[in-house]
């Protein structure tokens, strides 16, 4: 087989299939996910924490005071952003949680769905005439 053909195959499998059809859908999950913490759950983080804004929080290393992190990153000073840190520890906090809820809430409709698609075993009656036939014989 030539490059092209191998090439062809190898993405025809089902496997990559799955894995392009799994990035893809990741990925639009991910935005809604990323739009539920950002516009609906950080401003009620921001409510209960009184607006702060965890990432304006930072330490400047140089021993000056600046009011906001663009003068201080203006004036070239070195600083410790670590407001983007709990910024980013909240996120994963919650995004991790919302995660979890998504996912339990799959696993028990897939539970619902396996027992509703069990098959109905032999009834009692069946299995015992069936012994009776097989005794009989």
């Amino acid at each position: 087989m030539g490059f092209f053909s191998d090439f062809k195959a190898s993405l025809m499998k089902g496997d990559v299939l799955s894995l392009a059809t799994a990035v893809v859908i990741g990925a639009a999950f991910g935005k809604i996910v990323g739009s539920a913490v950002d516009d609906v759950i950080m401003p009620i983080v921001g409510l209960i924490t009184g607006g702060i804004d965890f990432t304006q929080k930072f330490i400047t290393l140089d021993g000056n005071s600046y009011e906001t992190l663009a003068v201080a990153k203006k004036a070239g000073a070195a600083v410790i952003t670590y407001g983007n840190l709990v910024q980013a520890i909240i996120n994963f906090v919650i995004i991790s949680f919302f995660i979890f809820v998504v996912l339990r809430a799959a696993e028990k409709a897939r539970r619902k769905e396996a027992v509703a698609a069990a098959p109905a075993g032999p009834t009692q009656e069946e299995l015992l005439t069936q012994i009776r036939d097989l005794l009989k014989k």
